[in-house]
Order: structure tokens, then C-alpha cells, then sequence
């Protein structure tokens, strides 16, 4: 820790002994929140990574725990982080200061992974301090008895609440911050983050105290920024994909050069691969490890634990590592593949070098040459100290409905008094009573179409006025299901061997170690006998037994890659922005690789290269179709909307459209007819968005998947029941056979409502797509050519893999060499 100036400010002999014995001096940011916290006042604050934020936000706790030790078990803080792997870190740290101070407090965590022996025991006798998820709060919640273990609570700590707030888990933690206003109304609420676009908007998220001063802005100095480049190949850099098989060889030597990395990916299928590729280039025997989300909880603290011991030379690793772990070790970060956000980027490379006054080092390593541009606009934002990130609107009322139902599992409410309470949460500040009913109605029958079934109701209201859980099972089987993520369904992998055998005896399998979990959708098209990779090694499919795929290691050089449904980061919005000037900008292309300047050369040359706030479409004839392919740049969601929109345009023009493939960057069209003479301005209208919305939402696929997300947060649809559990193919078809139960009988049922309001920023990326077409309204650069241009290559070497079918064409699949393509696009 660095001087702040004031030596120790106010801090309490023991404390200043702590800090001076170590070498450190209190920072001012963490002085100065502090003084907030023990005056009583809620506040942001805003600290570089390495700043010391987590220590700060505990410093008022561990003074007023050890002015006053408690004489009965009561719970004076609760800390919440989006990450388990975070909770249990932040307790080892904090643990340290603790005992050295010997303040004698019980610091405990609670995660999902945690013993139900240990939770019962916390709920028995609450430690000092506890440090859990939002997961795990809004557990308690829905428990009885849950004012009483709140009513001594002083201090609630919320960390990297950026990555939470915009989010549905978000809305769940404001609604649960909300009861714990009302249970303690002495508690101050604490927010902590490195990355904040908005600190105005964050602050009024933490504000839920009813007459109660606005939480308090803390920004701390700027730390020394980043040693932030990007990886020039020495090989050939693809035109598309996203392994980063060509940059393996040079990325193992940036390993071997480091003292620890971590090298970041996108999603866990790339995870999975890079770590093999790595472990082909390790000649040298380096302890390389593997950490993602669906790997078993006992792999990921062994990974975990090897890295606070300093015995590892690098992770690969996803999103689970994202925030605020600190491994003083690790001095380099590798991205692999675009970030897709500034922010995200940042939050990253904070974790080389975790020290507010030593930059941090991160390489960036673009797997395509889209991803070069991506990466070079991330890299002037990240130097620039510009943050992306979306603004969340209202909250969603799946959320809210599951929310009712926790508080009707646990206290009770009345329903006067829980809508002035749920007010508070900033979500749904502006909640109107009539919805408020609605949603009331709807967990109490299921909403007028589904109120003659009895399985939909679920609370009651008591000759009290006190809504409860209708039965003990209800309640259950909330708990059960508490949270706001929605999982694609998934099996346990487990390693098994054979037994029997004997003579005239029949051979078994018998499971063993689990090694994580799989989607059920990716091992449903496996037979037994083929190979997938999964937890850093080979494995072979021998069959399913109950909810376990049992498996055994096998050699196959060429085994496949599960497929994941999540993990996909969008392309911001603030970096498309920025990609889309840059190509614009001849100026800039003098920083990209000479393969790429030549590239946005010959495409200038052969078809056009358009304004930032115009949209290229380009149309050409190959191979008795007809193509158009347009480069909007505003992430796959959206272009994948986009592409359902045209193609039902194009076949009411006569077009016959035959499929579409969409990219981050791009979309490509192909059809029976040319396309070329069609009216551009006209086919990109945004009253696509009106009644070709409509009718294609009606029939879409994604907006079932939509639906059936909303129903299982809200709880019309249950998972997990006591003693079974539903399968991905029960959960579908009873979901969707109520989605086409409500579209017919009532069509303003709320959930629907809920899953069209999700539309827009989820699956289908409406309000992105929308905000996209008014910006290039009559701002259309069509053009006609002969041949395939040079940026169409990326998207047209994916053509086929989102074939589209009507009543008039039949499904295409273009199958052609990436030389090819090449060579008539540059030749």
C-alpha cells in the first residue's frame, strides 16, 4: 500500500500497528470510505484493481466488531460476490489480517458447494462475518425466521457490483438488499468495483434505505494503467475461426517467459481446445492447469489452491476467473481472441501484476483478422480509460415473480406492505400497483389461462391478510430452484470402470470421479464408443446411467469439442463503434498488420469501404446462387434477428431465399434468385421490426427459448423437485405447450409480456438491432459486383451452418475451400 498522505488517519492503535508492521500506510479512498461506513452512511467506491477495495470495504466492520465483540452469535456483515471462487478467496485474505490482528471473529463462507451440515450450523449460530453469493441471500430469504437472523446485520458489502447490477441476477439482489433494509434499517450498503461507466446510475442501484442520505461516490486515484500489446504473428492469421491454433507456438513461449499467466478465452469449448493445443507445444513439462465453469467443484479449488501456492506457469481459463481473485504471482495476461468489451478487458488484465502502482501486462491475441481490428479498438479504449457496458432498464418480472414467491416461503408478506418495499429496489422503482397485482395474481394461479390447474397455484393468502407458501412442498421446491441463471440442462461426467466378469458373469459399469458436467443436448448425439474432450483430456462415451455420463480415457487424436449454448459474449456496442471508424479511417490501418492493410486495400479497390454510420451491402452471383452480404457490426444476436427478418422479406420479393450465416461482424444471404435490383433502403426499413417481428416471434424457436427461460425463473416451471429432477426435453415440452396455451387464450399474459421484454436484449438483440437500423436509414452503400469481395471471405467460409427453409426452397449448403474463396476475392 502506498502513502496516502495521512499516515492512518483515524484508525485505531491496533490497526495502525497492522499497517505499519507490514510496511503499509492506509490509501486515501480506503480512509476516507472508512469514515463513511462507521458514520453509518452507504457508499460506491471506485479503486483501481490492486487498490485495496475489498480491504477497505471490511476496514469499518473489523473496527466495530473489535470495539464491540458480539455476546451472542449475530451476523454484523454480509458480503456478496457474483463468483464462488471469489467468496472463498476474499475469506483466506481476509482471514489473514484477522487473526494477525487476533480480533478473534468467526469469518465464514457460504456457497452453493458449501456442506449442508456447515449451513445449518451458520443459520444455527451466524458467524461475524459472512461472505456468500446472491444465490445463497436469496436462500435466506425464502427461509423462515429470516427477519430475526438479518435484525442485527450492520453492514452489507457487495463486490464487482458492476458485473452483477445490469443483470437478472441483479434485479433478484436489489429485491433481496430491499428486504434487508426493511429487516435492519441500520444497515449501510457498501458497492465495490474497478470498472464503472456509470457511477451515478450504480449508486442509485445500492440506494434501498428508506430516509437515508444517498450512498456516498468514493473515487480513488487512478492506478499505474496497463503495459497493454498485441500479438503480430509470425504465421499467417486466418480469415476466420476462433482456436487461435496458428498463435499456439508463440503463446507458449510468452508462458514460458512469464513468471504466471493466465490466458483468457471466450468460452469453454475454446478453453477446452487451447489447453490441449498447449499441452502439445509443452516441451518443457510446464504445470499447465485448466479452470472453467463446468468442471467439477473439487477441480476448480485444486486449481485454485495450486495457484495461491505459486506452483503453476499458467490457467487457461473463462470467465470464472474474471473478478478479483488475487494471485499476487500471476505478472501476465493472455486474452485469446477478441474481448468483445473495454470494461471486460480491464477487469481481466487486473489480474497481472494486482498492485495499484505497477501496471499490469496483458498481450492480446486476435484469432481472425475481423479480431484484429476488435482488438486494436480495445486497445486504444483500454489506453484511453473508456468503458463500455450496457444500461439495464426496468427490472424483469420473472424476477420479481420469483421474488414473491421467496417472500411468501419465508416471512410472509402483505401486499401493500412488499409493494412499497419492492419499490425501493431501483430495478422497479417505477413499478405500477396494477402489474404489481398482476404478478401477485400470477405466482398465487398462474394468470387467468392456467388458474383452472392446480399445480400452478402456489401461495395463498391466510385470514391474516399474510401471503404464504400455499404447502411445505411449494416452498421446497422454490429453494430449490432459487437463482436468475438459467443453465442449459447438463450431466454429470464421470470416469467408470468395468467390474464383474467372471465366468458366466456379465461385466457392469460402475461410476467413479466426477470430472464436471456437460449439456445434455451435446451428449445426446454422442453413440457410444466416440471421443470429446472435456477437463483437459480425451475421453471416450460408454453410455448414460440416470443423470451420469460415463466415460473412460481414450487416445483419439481427434476427439470433438462439447458444445456449450452459454458463454458467448456480444461485441459491445462501444467497440463496434470503434471498429467500424477505424475501418473507415485509412489513417488508422498504418498500426494493423501488413496482411490486413492489404486486405482493407484491395476491398476499397473492389467494392467500397463505407462511412462508420453507413451500412455496406454487397451482392454478387457464385455457383448458381446469388449472395448478399451486409456488415452492420453489431455482434451475432442481433445479425442472427436480422438475417429471420430479411430472408422472410426476401421471399415475399420473390428472392427464394435458401439460408443465412451470421457473424460478429457480418451477414450473408444466399438465394435461387439474383438480388441485386432489389431496393436496399426499402429491405432494410426498420418497420421490419413491426409486423415482420411479430409474425416471425410468433413461430420463432428463440423466442420459446425466451420463454422457457422466464418460466423457470418465475417458477411456473420447476427443474428440480423434491427427490427428481426434470429433464432439458420435459422442461421444453411443458414449457412449451403453456407458451402456445397463453398466445392463444391470453396473449397479454404476463410472462409473455416478461419474455417479449427479454427479446429485446437477449437471445434475439431487438433494441440493439433496432437502434442499428434507424441509425443507417437511408444510408445504404449497395454494391452490385461479379465476384466475391475481400470482407465478404470471413462470413462466407460459415456459409451453411444456419440453413433457413420455406414452402418455396429447399435447405443449401455452400461448401468451399478457404483458398478459393481467397484467391477470386484478392486474386
Amino acid at each position: 500500500m502506498a502513502d496516502s498522505g495521512d499516515p492512518d488517519g483515524n484508525l485505531p492503535a491496533r490497526f495502525r500497528d497492522w499497517f505499519s508492521g507490514r510496511g503499509w500506510r492506509p490509501r486515501a479512498h480506503q480512509l476516507e470510505l472508512t469514515e463513511t461506513a462507521l458514520a453509518g452512511d452507504s457508499a460506491l467506491l471506485i479503486a483501481p484493481t490492486g487498490g485495496g477495495k475489498t480491504l477497505a470495504g471490511f476496514l469499518a466492520s473489523l473496527i466495530e466488531l473489535s470495539a464491540a465483540p458480539r455476546t451472542r452469535p449475530a451476523l454484523h456483515t454480509l458480503y456478496i460476490s457474483p463468483l464462488k471462487a471469489l467468496a472463498v478467496d476474499v475469506q483466506r485474505n481476509l482471514m489473514q489480517p484477522a487473526e494477525e490482528m487476533q480480533l478473534g471473529l468467526r469469518i465464514e463462507s457460504r456457497t452453493g458447494d458449501t456442506p449442508a451440515a456447515a449451513r445449518q450450523r451458520q443459520r444455527k449460530s451466524p458467524p461475524d462475518i459472512l461472505l456468500t453469493t446472491p444465490e445463497q441471500l436469496a436462500l435466506f430469504i425464502a427461509s423462515g425466521n429470516a427477519a430475526r437472523f438479518f435484525a442485527d446485520l450492520r453492514c452489507v458489502i457487495i463486490d464487482e457490483i458492476h458485473a452483477i447490477a445490469p443483470t437478472k441476477r441483479g434485479d433478484l439482489l436489489s429485491l433481496c438488499l430491499a428486504s434487508l433494509a426493511e429487516w435492519a434499517p441500520d444497515c449501510r450498503f457498501i458497492g465495490l468495483s474497478a470498472t464503472v461507466r456509470d457511477p451515478e446510475g450504480l449508486s442509485g442501484w445500492l440506494d434501498v434505505r428508506r430516509d437515508a442520505a444517498s450512498p456516498r461516490i468514493i473515487r480513488a486515484a487512478p492506478g499505474a494503467g496497463s503495459d497493454l500489446s498485441i500479438l503480430v504473428s509470425r504465421e499467417r492469421i486466418p480469415w476466420s475461426g476462433h482456436s487461435g491454433r496458428f498463435a499456439v507456438g508463440e503463446v507458449y513461449e510468452a508462458i514460458r517467459q512469464a513468471r504466471t499467466a493466465l490466458v483468457f478465452v471466450n468460452t469453454r469449448s475454446q478453453a477446452e481446445l487451447l489447453f490441449q493445443e498447449l499441452w502439445r507445444a509443452n516441451d518443457d513439462h510446464l504445470p499447465i492447469a485448466l479452470h472453467h465453469g463446468s468442471l467439477s467443484k473439487e477441480q476448480r479449488r485444486k486449481v485454485e489452491t495450486a495457484m495461491s501456492a505459486d506452483v503453476l506457469k499458467a490457467v487457461v481459463c473463462t470467465s470464472t476467473l474474471d473478478l478479483g481473485i488475487d494471485w499476487g504471482a500471476v505478472d501476465l495476461v493472455i486474452q485469446m481472441g477478441a474481448p468483445k468489451g473495454s470494461a471486460r478487458l480491464i477487469q481481466r488484465i487486473g489480474r497481472a501484476n494486482h498492485r495499484m502502482d505497477e501496471a499490469s501486462r496483458a498481450m492480446l491475441v486476435p484469432t481472425n483478422r475481423f479480431e484484429v481490428l476488435e482488438c486494436r479498438a480495445a486497445e486504444d479504449a483500454v489506453k484511453a480509460g473508456e468503458l463500455d457496458g450496457e444500461t439495464r432498464g426496468q427490472g424483469g418480472l420473472d424476477v420479481l415473480a420469483q421474488h414473491v414467491m421467496g417472500r411468501a416461503c419465508g416471512e410472509g408478506f402483505r401486499l401493500d406492505g412488499l409493494y412499497e418495499e419492492v419499490r425501493r429496489a431501483a430495478p422497479y422503482r417505477h413499478l405500477d400497483w396494477e402489474t404489481w397485482e398482476r404478478i401477485v395474481d400470477f405466482v398465487a394461479t398462474g394468470g387467468y389461462a392456467l388458474k383452472v390447474y392446480d399445480r400452478f397455484r402456489r401461495i395463498v393468502r391466510g385470514p391474516d391478510g399474510i401471503w404464504r407458501a400455499r404447502t411445505a412442498r411449494e416452498a421446497q421446491q422454490h429453494r430449490m430452484n432459487v437463482g436468475a441463471i438459467v443453465e442449459a440442462p447438463a450431466l454429470n461426467v464421470r470416469k467408470a470402470s468395468f467390474v464383474g466378469g467372471k465366468t458366466g458373469e456379465r461385466r457392469t459399469l460402475r461410476p467413479g470421479r466426477k470430472l464436471g458436467e456437460i449439456e445434455e443436448y451435446f451428449l445426446s448425439t454422442l453413440a457410444p464408443g466416440d471421443t470429446f474432450l472435456f477437463a483437459g483430456e480425451v475421453l471416450a462415451f460408454l453410455g448414460i446411467q440416470e443423470n451420469d455420463a460415463l466415460v473412460m480415457s481414450s487416445s483419439d487424436p481427434e476427439p470433438a469439442i462439447p458444445y456449450y449454448a452459454g458463454g458467448k459474449f456480444p461485441l459491445s456496442t462501444f467497440l463496434a463503434g470503434r471498429v467500424r471508424q477505424m475501418i473507415h479511417d485509412p489513417a488508422q490501418w498504418a498500426a494493423l498488420p501488413e496482411p490486413v492493410q492489404e486486405w482493407f486495400a484491395v476491398q476499397r479497390a473492389r467494392s467500397a469501404i463505407p462511412p462508420p454510420d453507413h451500412l455496406l451491402v454487397e451482392t454478387f452471383p457464385r455457383g448458381g446462387r446469388f449472395y448478399l452480404v451486409a456488415y452492420p457490426f453489431e455482434g451475432r444476436l442481433a445479425h442472427q434477428t436480422l438475417g429471420m427478418l430479411l430472408t422472410r422479406r426476401l421471399e415475399r420479393a420473390g428472392a427464394r431465399p435458401l439460408g443465412f450465416v451470421a457473424s460478429e461482424y457480418a451477414l450473408a444471404v444466399w438465394a435461387l434468385e439474383d438480388m441485386s435490383g432489389l431496393d436496399m433502403d426499402q429491405l432494410f426499413a426498420p418497420d421490419m421490426l413491426g409486423d415482420d417481428l411479430e409474425e416471425w416471434l410468433a413461430e420463432s424457436v428463440l423466442m420459446k427459448r425466451t420463454f422457457r427461460q422466464c418460466a423457470q425463473i418465475s417458477g411456473l416451471i420447476a427443474r428440480r423437485f423434491p427427490g427428481q429432477e426434470k429433464t432439458g426435453r420435459q422442461v421444453s415440452f411443458s414449457t412449451d405447450l403453456i407458451y402456445d396455451v397463453l398466445r392463444e387464450h391470453e396473449p397479454g399474459h404476463i410472462l409473455l409480456q416478461a419474455a417479449r421484454a427479454d427479446a429485446a436484449t437477449g437471445l434475439l438483440d431487438i433494441r440493439r438491432l433496432s437502434d442499428a437500423l434507424t441509425r443507417i436509414a437511408g444510408r445504404i452503400d449497395h454494391r452490385a459486383l461479379a465476384r466475391i469481395s475481400p470482407f465478404a471471405v470471413p462470413v462466407m467460409l460459415e456459409v451453411g451452418k444456419e440453413p433457413v427453409s420455406s414452402p418455396d426452397t429447399q435447405d443449401a449448403i455452400l461448401s468451399e475451400t478457404e483458398a478459393d474463396l481467397i484467391a477470386e476475392a484478392m486474386g
